[in-house]
């Protein structure tokens, strides 16, 4: 007689194909395919006893403690026979929908509808590697009661918010428009951006940019800062709500005064007062969450969070990158050691770290057994190396991802900030530069390029070298 095999659902079919190359015959991986279980639509999904009930049309019951009707939808009842049907074959069944609030639930959902009478576990991973599935089934555990209670609430507060308060903005505003527990609040607070942006007054102000030149010829750009000892304003020293300097000391330009200064200063010598050069670090940033892994990718790579919440979820459920909802800035000491040892062999000891970096997570609350987002494994996989098996965006947020998680083990990058004053009769003008003395964590960034050399040189913005009443030539004067 053979032994029964044990059964693993996951949410989705793409992530049951990839965790079931990592176990053996033994075990038949299935998909729930997101929710098995929800609450009704509307009293007409309403079980018949209950229809009638003045609360029937919420699925909540607001009279007994807010307790929630389940119900499974007509379009997953067929799934769930097949599910019922594939635990009568089975010895065991282990729940691996994703460790967090909706994941548990999913689990809790599965247990309750299936009524298994065989063993149960829970069995949680935050990466879908070969390593984390085997270590995973070591450690399975109970379902978490807190986290499927935070992720009912969380329901509830939707239904009761979004089914009470639609129906008013389709009234008072137009058909169609919902409201909800997280989608309200962000429309209050750019209601209120816009009122102050409405309340904003503006100010016109001017100022003057000199583009001068040393005597071997090399030119760059100085900006007006002060005359006779009077400041000259930038926006953040306008008051918004009256449009007024908010120190008057300061010396506001119109156009015409801006003109008449720059007639005046064309035929004055313009001579380097001083130059200040002053040393500073950059350390790297902490590896990404879901938030600013969502705002990388539309700075840098002109995609939307959807859009990237997608490839990310492609990437972790085919075994690229670890789970792509996260609030955590933490890192595994597998993960650090991976990144360190690369750091290592592909750039020098002297890239690295003095010691392991750990980043405090922000975000109140976070779910801490998480981490961050990173690549997956115990090693870490060139970008290079995974060009042929990713598709165009799934490359582009991969090596984002490879980069800031690698850079956040690597030395800080050691640079030099030049202030330079130059003076014009009564005019006071400068120019600002940096220049990396040491790359340290920016290598990382250039990884992959043609010429990273050059591409470094891209993030300075060096000044010619100058001296002390060194007289300059100015090119050109012009009132901005």
């Amino acid at each position: 007689m053979s032994l029964k095999k044990t059964l693993v659902i996951v949410e989705s079919p793409a992530k049951a194909k990839t965790i079931a190359k990592f176990l053996g015959s033994d075990f038949q991986v299935e998909a729930s395919i997101g929710h098995i279980r929800d609450l009704p639509g509307g009293s007409k999904e309403m079980p018949a006893e209950l229809k009638s009930l003045p609360w029937a049309y919420l699925g909540v019951n607001v009279e007994q403690d807010f307790e929630p009707v389940y119900i499974v939808p007509a379009d997953k009842k067929k799934h769930v026979n097949f599910l019922k049907s594939a635990l009568k074959d089975a010895g065991a069944l282990y729940l691996a929908t994703d460790e967090d609030r909706e994941g548990e639930a999913i689990s809790w959902h599965l247990q309750e509808v299936l009524k298994p009478k065989v063993p149960v576990r829970r069995m949680v991973f935050h990466e879908i590697t070969k390593e984390a599935i085997q270590g995973a089934l070591l450690a399975t555990r109970e379902i978490d009661q807190g986290l499927v209670k935070a992720q009912e609430t969380r329901r509830i507060l939707d239904r009761l918010y979004g089914y009470d308060v639609s129906p008013l903005l389709w009234k008072k505003v137009r058909p169609g428009l919902s409201a909800g527990r997280v989608q309200s609040v962000a429309v209050r607070l750019i209601v209120q951006r816009e009122r102050e942006r409405m309340a904003f007054r503006n100010a016109t102000y001017f100022d003057l940019e000199a583009h001068l030149s040393t005597a071997q010829g090399e030119a760059f750009s100085a900006s007006l800062v002060s005359v006779a000892s009077r400041r000259i304003p930038s926006g953040k020293d306008f008051d918004s709500a009256t449009g007024k300097l908010k120190d008057p000391q300061m010396l506001q330009l119109d156009e015409a005064a801006a003109e008449a200064l720059q007639k005046r200063l064309s035929g004055e010598p313009f001579t380097v007062a001083k130059v200040e050069i002053k040393p500073f670090t950059e350390r790297p940033k902490a590896p990404f969450t879901t938030s600013t892994l969502q705002q990388e990718a539309n700075r840098k790579l002109g995609l939307t969070a959807k859009d990237t919440m997608r490839v990310a979820q492609s990437l972790y459920e085919n075994g690229y990158i670890t789970y792509m909802r996260t609030d955590s800035t933490t890192l595994s000491k597998e993960a650090i050691a991976a990144a360190r040892s690369l750091v290592r062999t592909q750039y020098g000891p002297e890239f690295l770290y003095d010691s392991e970096r750990s980043y405090a997570t922000k975000v109140k609350n976070a779910q801490e057994a998480h981490e961050a987002i990173r690549p997956a494994g115990n090693t870490f996989r060139l970008p290079e190396t995974l060009r042929d098996e990713l598709s165009y965006d799934q490359f582009r947020v991969f090596d984002m991802i490879w980069k800031r998680t690698v850079a956040s083990q690597m030395a800080d990058a050691k640079k030099l900030r030049v202030v330079m004053t130059i003076h014009a009769a009564d005019a006071v003008f400068q120019a600002t530069g940096t220049s990396i003395e040491f790359e340290g964590f920016l290598r990382a960034y250039v990884e992959g390029s043609d010429d990273p050399a050059a591409e470094l040189a891209e993030k300075e913005k060096l000044l010619p070298s100058v001296q002390s009443e060194e007289k300059l030539k100015l090119r050109k004067l012009d009132a901005l």
